[in-house]
């Protein structure tokens, strides 16, 4: 008779494995992946740091700016989540560094990638509450007098973008909708880069269902399904960057988002661009792709072109 250590209660590959005891034992990750510690990067003079938002939770995220310009120079803030199945990932990994390094070379901007709390150990919804939580922190600062110096210091709280990849664009997309409903003072946000976005499927989504006990798991879920929130026409920004992969099974749910924020009667503009001959989040297993490098320049051409 299995002990209660090893009789597998839950599995949801390739993420995760639930055991009978409570312990959860996660796949290794598809790409090689590690945490890397903040500082200064010598090859781009890119320096990061991280920082705690809430000492109760534990929330933090890592901040990154670029080579200075001079002290006077205000810069547009992205502020990213990653993505990973809300129960994978991380701000301070070496997969997320090298895409937002790559970024920040391009569009000279100031990075706050944000470290939510995964589930299943800590259940849905608490990384949309943390991803909020962090983009209120960050509004605290628009007058200057925030805790954090750098944000003081280099932010132009009138440009603000958020994006995310996959699960991360599920919670970008949350958080952009929160902001504009609840009316989010102190900054502007201008733009929204939805990347590979998971938005569920037609079938329920047992394993969501598992890691947020508050969900059906089913298109009846506006986390799941933006068509059936009443606020999304309300969604707190200008412009929308929808982008999906032609081999992504995601594709399909991407496609039908922008189709729906098109039709929600939300006063913003909508944009879609679709990669062909790739499939998932391949701009971060593969960043130095030709298709990764082409991207990469939409979504500059996105920031910059504000």
């Amino acid at each position: 008779m299995a002990s209660s250590t090893d009789e597998l209660t839950h599995h949801f590959p390739p993420f995760f494995k639930v055991f009978k005891d409570g312990h959860v034992e996660r796949y290794p990750f598809p790409i090689p992946n590690h945490h890397v510690p903040a500082g200064l990067d010598p090859n781009t003079g890119i320096q990061s740091k991280d920082v705690v938002i809430s000492p109760e939770t534990g929330l933090s995220a890592r901040i990154f700016i670029p080579k200075s310009n001079g002290p006077d120079q205000k810069l547009p803030l992205l502020i990213y989540y990653h993505g990973g199945g809300f129960c994978a990932g991380s701000a301070f990994d070496a997969v997320a560094k090298k895409y937002i390094t790559s970024l920040i070379s391009q569009a000279n901007m100031i990075v706050v990638a944000v470290d939510y709390r995964l589930a299943p150990e800590h259940p849905l919804p608490i990384a949309y509450d943390d991803s909020w939580a962090a983009l209120q922190w960050i509004a605290t600062h628009s007058n200057n007098q925030g805790p954090e110096p750098w944000l003081n210091e280099y932010v132009d709280f009138g440009r603000v973008f958020l994006a995310g990849e996959s699960a991360g664009a599920n919670i970008t997309h949350y958080v952009a909708v929160r902001a504009g409903a609840t009316g989010l003072a102190g900054l502007k946000i201008v733009g929204v880069l939805i990347v590979h976005p998971f938005f569920g499927a037609k079938e329920c989504d047992e394993m969501y269902k598992f890691m947020c006990p508050t969900s059906s798991g089913c298109d009846d879920d506006p986390k799941l399904n933006p068509a059936v929130d009443p606020d999304l026409s309300r969604m707190g920004c200008a412009k929308v960057l929808v982008c999906v992969a032609e081999k992504d099974w995601l594709k399909d749910r991407g496609v039908a988002y922008c189709e729906t924020l098109g039709k929600s009667g939300w006063g913003g503009s909508v944009e879609f661009f679709e990669t062909k001959g790739e499939d998932h989040a391949f701009h971060m297993a593969n960043a130095d792709s030709e298709n990764s490098k082409v991207l990469l320049k939409k979504f500059v051409d996105f920031i910059i072109g504000d």
